[in-house]
């Protein structure tokens, strides 16, 4: 059983050419320890932890040209029927409902902008035992050029409602699931997003500090995107990691 409700975000996890890398760089960063997969078929697939709890993975990348991107996950019943949703809601299937061992079962796909996504189907590992703490996972964000179509195609998918957030210079949309708001969309922002990843879906992690983490970062190779801002539900920024991966800290 998941730790949270089928079509919530459960799970992040970093794709890498530098494994090793990120595994320094995020324990510095967060405070993580890191637990590697004993089999060697995971090709060294990492679950980092914080207080004891997962609250994230990394691995190599699926593809030798994929980008470093950190990935969220979605909670779900059936990866097999999320997947004929995709289709049906003109998705791509980017890699079709697998088992990974007896941890669960994962299907990855890109909306009709290209925005990459999972979702975890959870078995012996129910996805992140932590959230909203810092070095945790906070908020899950879809940064895409097309949010009338992201409207359409994720309440197909997942059933989520947008609600419209106006702010400025642009228009926030809030992914509601019942009774909570389980995420976000916003479109780009010119210069503060990176051009390599038109739409993408980006990861937050809270923190005690914004500006102290993103000091930390640059300090560790990582490179600052957007420098701590303060906004309605705290203070953020916006990180690259060494090898290019874009993830986002919160201070609330």
């Amino acid at each position: 059983m998941s730790t949270v409700p089928p079509g919530t975000p459960c799970w992040a996890d970093l794709a890498t050419p530098d494994l090793a890398g990120a595994r320094r760089f995020y324990p510095e960063l967060f405070g993580w320890t890191g637990r590697i997969a004993s089999q060697p078929e995971a090709a060294g697939y990492t679950t980092f932890l914080k207080d004891g709890r997962s609250v994230a993975g990394a691995g190599p990348p699926a593809t030798p040209d994929q980008v470093p991107i950190w990935s969220t996950y979605v909670a779900t019943d059936d990866a097999d029927l999320v997947t004929t949703r995709v289709e049906a809601a003109g998705g791509q299937v980017l890699v079709t409902p697998f088992d990974v061992f007896d941890q669960g079962r994962m299907a990855v796909f890109a909306d009709p902008a290209g925005a990459v996504f999972s979702v975890w189907q959870p078995m012996a590992h129910p996805g992140a035992e932590l959230f909203n703490a810092p070095g945790a996972m906070s908020w899950n964000e879809l940064v895409t050029p097309d949010p009338e179509g992201a409207k359409v195609f994720y309440e197909l998918v997942f059933g989520w409602h947008p609600e419209e957030q106006p702010t400025e210079p642009v228009t926030y949309t809030g992914w509601r699931l019942g009774g909570r708001v389980v995420g976000g969309m916003i479109p780009p922002l010119g210069d503060d997003f990176p051009a390599d990843l038109p739409a993408y879906w980006t990861v937050y992690f809270a923190v005690a500090d914004a500006d102290a983490t993103a000091a930390r970062a640059a300090e560790l190779g990582g490179t600052i995107l957007v420098p701590p801002r303060d906004i309605p539900q705290g203070r953020l920024a916006a990180l690259r990691d060494p090898q290019g991966a874009l993830f986002s800290v919160i201070a609330r």
